[in-house]
């Protein structure tokens, strides 16, 4: 028994380099669990977005749930990082509210859309073009997408969970007197305590807590059962392929397909770079190792969501929750996807965590990649204006691509009118022309 024990923990430990990591599988295994549970709203969130757009809603939830197990498990064996993947938030209301209701496209038409893009990412990955986008990206822009990242994470805990609502001044403080607010707040001061203390697994305690705590003062709605049966996956299932080869040919897939890619990309690219950073994985150039394969398997993941029926899978910022508590490696994510797996026969308990528990901890993940905003040097305004845009602008458009975009073009002018031109390399001035080429004749 022991012998075999000893037998799995080396081969884990040779398969992720815990060791060389500096973890554990303890560790890796918490770590994986806790990006799940801030990640988990993904399956009702999602399925209900789907099912707006005609999909059937049990089949979106399986789909949902199968896609971020295989995708979170390719990054976890092809990358070895601990970055999960799930169908993202933005691109699928782009799918649903903007290809199928506004545009009036079939369900069918936008997951065919998302294919496409997917097989498009897998030869742009293998061929290193995303990976010289990634690479071409300044220091200073890196630093402050990790930063924008963290304020766009905190804003979606603070919305969700009413601290922070629209009003009559754009945005105003939410209701203090409101349960599930104080109810949220409490969430907050315990986490904040539990981080304080250096308490391991202090997301994950925190997130218990409260839910325990809510469904105790009758605020949380108590699981009616513990496990239900896996909705089937059919009506969604490779309807990818079933639309007619005119409109795969037609100038309105290419515009769609090419609006996913650049919401793609971009999202990708500052999810990779900002979680990578928070956990200390860029190298000494500010590059990310393993590029190649991270981006690979970002873009197979993409492709096979596509296939199951749902929109696009893809790295998810939530991740940072996990690097938080100390995962660094694969395990991590593929912890985090089979998660996802025992979701689906486990769905009654893993709905019932309320937003109130997992706000919180984006709030204050939030606060962690925000630390990145000290290396920047806001003396110099060629430096200090396109970080500003990039951090700012995320949160404020409610996009983490539209906040490098502004970045990388604002850096690029800046640095050519001011005789920087050795801190501009061509990528981002032609990533510079295709932006605006793309406000222009896309947004």
């Amino acid at each position: 028994m022991q012998a075999t024990q000893v037998t799995k923990q080396s081969f884990l430990d040779k398969t992720f380099k815990l060791k060389e990591n500096k973890t554990n599988i303890r560790t890796e295994v918490l770590a994986g669990i806790t990006t799940f549970m801030t990640m988990a709203y993904i399956l009702v969130v999602n399925s209900n977005i789907l099912a707006d757009a005609g999909m059937d809603k049990g089949a979106a939830f399986t789909a949902t749930a199968i896609g971020a197990f295989i995708g979170s498990c390719i990054m976890g064996i092809l990358a070895n990082y601990p970055v999960a993947l799930a169908p993202g938030m933005g691109l699928n209301a782009f799918f649903a509210y903007t290809v199928v209701l506004s545009m009036g496209y079939s369900w069918q038409f936008a997951l065919c859309a998302v294919f496409i893009e997917g097989i498009i990412f897998i030869l742009m990955s293998v061929t290193n073009i995303r990976e010289k986008i990634l690479d071409c990206i300044p220091n200073v822009l890196k630093d402050s997408i990790t930063a924008g990242i963290g304020l766009f994470i905190a804003f979606v805990g603070l919305a969700n969970c009413g601290l922070v609502t629209n009003g009559a001044t754009i945005l105003q403080l939410g209701n203090l007197q409101d349960p599930l607010v104080l109810l949220t707040i409490f969430g907050l001061i315990v986490i904040s305590i539990l981080l304080a203390k250096n308490v391991k697994g202090a997301f994950l305690i925190g997130m218990l807590i409260v839910s325990a705590v809510g469904m105790a003062i009758g605020l949380v709605d108590v699981p009616n059962a513990v496990v239900s049966s896996v909705p089937s996956m059919k009506p969604v299932f490779l309807q990818a392929l079933s639309i007619p080869f005119d409109q795969i040919f037609s100038f309105d897939m290419f515009m769609v397909v090419l609006t996913f890619l650049f919401m793609d990309l971009f999202t990708t690219v500052g999810c990779l770079v900002g979680v990578a950073s928070k956990g200390n994985m860029l190298d000494e150039d500010g590059k990310l190792p393993r590029v190649k394969q991270a981006l690979l398997s970002d873009s197979i993941a993409t492709t096979v969501g596509a296939l199951l029926g749902t929109s696009t899978v893809t790295s998810y910022v939530e991740s940072a929750a996990g690097i938080g508590e100390g995962g660094r490696t694969g395990l991590t994510a593929i912890t985090t996807g089979f998660m996802f797996l025992l979701a689906l026969f486990f769905a009654p308990i893993f709905t019932s965590i309320p937003t109130q528990a997992t706000a919180p901890v984006l709030i204050l993940v939030g606060v962690m990649m925000a630390s990145s905003l000290t290396k920047i040097d806001f003396d110099d305004f060629t430096n200090a204006i396109p970080a500003f845009l990039t951090f700012a602008m995320m949160p404020l458009a409610y996009n983490i691509a539209d906040g490098i975009i502004f970045g990388i073009i604002s850096f690029t002018i800046l640095k050519l009118v001011t005789k920087k031109k050795e801190e501009v390399n061509i990528y981002l001035i032609i990533l510079s022309i295709i932006f605006v080429l793309k406000f222009i004749f896309l947004n």
